[in-house]
């Protein structure tokens, strides 16, 4: 875990203090200035009294109070599986997305090195898990099932062995 301290523009760094291998510089006398005007503190200032009547609301942030709640209204909807006639994918392409390809072969995989039996034979070309799971997953074997879910609550379980 990292914490980030940031500082703000106006305070100072702290000063070095010269190591005992390097020489100090030769003091100089102070010179007396007037402090300059920085026209970015006065805006700062003004904005400052413009949120002071106001305790909820913060400075540089949102305008809004903190106690506000925003309600929005729901969406009802009901969970409802689609029944697709014959071997028909009616949710998504009619092929393993890229994603699902990567979930069934690492999950297989894992299941494979904690011990699984293996559905198909090892051959010389499969050396590890990972091409013994995609070799499962390209021989349509796996006993699986892809759930498509859309938005409004509709969904399909489409079975490895329909996907081309």
């Amino acid at each position: 875990m990292f914490l980030v301290l940031k500082r703000s523009s106006t305070e100072k760094l702290p000063k070095k203090s010269p190591s005992t291998s390097e020489k100090s510089p030769k003091k100089q006398p102070k010179q007396t200035e007037k402090p300059k005007k920085n026209p970015k503190q006065k805006t700062k200032q003004t904005e400052k009294k413009k949120h002071q009547h106001d305790e909820n609301i913060q400075p540089n942030k949102s305008t809004r109070p903190l106690d506000e709640v925003v309600v929005y209204p729901e969406i009802d909807f009901q969970i409802r599986e689609l029944v697709a006639d014959g071997n028909q994918v009616l949710i998504g392409p009619p092929r393993l997305t890229r994603f699902e390809r990567a979930r069934i072969t690492g999950a297989r995989s894992l299941q494979l090195s904690l011990g699984a039996p293996s559905l198909i034979a090892w051959t010389n070309e499969i050396r590890d898990t990972i091409s013994l799971a995609t070799a499962e997953l390209d021989a349509r074997i796996l006993p699986i099932s892809i759930r498509r879910v859309l938005p409004n609550g509709l969904y399909q379980d489409i079975p490895i062995d329909w996907m081309k």
